[in-house]
């Protein structure tokens, strides 16, 4: 694994949240030389297939296993973990096995940042709170050398990222977002929109959810302009919000 630069690891329930989330800054990190992992914990099959279906039920979980892949090249991640928990389910996981795979990756990987939904997972979902909870917990865990010996040298991340208290489509309407509570990090992806597209697009099964809270906006284009993050925990900031997820590490 080369160490050029820093790394940005991304800790996601279902395939769709990373381009829902976190794409833009993918790509304004990857511009400036660090690396980034998207680990998704289940492949979403009890999801919506399309209107008019994209695939049969049964076939749900393989396509949306080559939607993730594609839009994970096109955003441009270095690496992708598929865990294969059980979508709407994944609260059940067994806690030491999913806790000793997430340490694992965060071992590997050190990254400088760790990405992952809020405590509330943004609209409440039981997997997205789920592994926002894993992940924490997982954090602890990877720093602690009495956890998991052979799943590398302890690692204390320095910076946890959360999904914001905002909506993307919500955020665009603002004209003081840097006032509001928990926007710490507002970060200007305008140059990637047509990658963010496109990321969107590869999602194909979930065009109806997109659609909805993407394309159908008349003010696409200030939604896809920035992304926000609140910090969970890492070295206090020197302006709220910054504008580098990197700053102050």
């Amino acid at each position: 694994m080369s160490t050029a630069g820093p790394t940005l690891l991304f800790i996601f329930a279902h395939p769709d949240d990373e381009s829902f989330a976190g794409a833009g800054t993918v790509m304004q990190c990857a511009a400036a030389g660090a690396r980034s992992v998207l680990v998704t914990a289940t492949l979403g099959e009890r999801g919506k297939a399309g209107d008019p279906p994209v695939c049969a039920p049964r076939d749900l979980a393989d396509c949306r296993a080559r939607e993730l892949r594609e839009a994970a090249a096109i955003i441009g991640f270095d690496e992708l973990y598929l865990l294969n928990y059980p979508d709407r389910d994944l609260a059940a996981a067994p806690p030491d096995e999913i806790r000793a795979a997430l340490v694992r990756h965060i071992r590997d990987a050190k990254p400088a940042v760790v990405v992952t939904f809020d405590p509330n997972g943004v609209n409440a979902h039981s997997d997205h709170v789920a592994i926002s909870r894993f992940t924490s917990d997982a954090i602890a865990a990877a720093a602690d050398p009495r956890w998991y010996a052979d799943a590398g040298a302890p690692y204390a991340v320095p910076r946890l990222l959360w999904t914001p208290p905002i909506a993307p489509w919500d955020a665009a309407s603002l004209d003081r977002l840097g006032e509001q509570g928990g926007v710490d990090f507002v970060i200007d992806v305008s140059a990637w929109r047509e990658r963010r597209i496109a990321a969107l697009r590869a999602h194909r099964t979930q065009h109806l959810s997109i659609d909805r809270h993407f394309f159908s906006k008349p003010n696409l284009d200030q939604i896809l302009a920035t992304e926000i993050w609140r910090q969970a925990w890492g070295p206090e900031l020197r302006d709220r919000p910054a504008r580098d997820v990197l700053e102050s590490l």
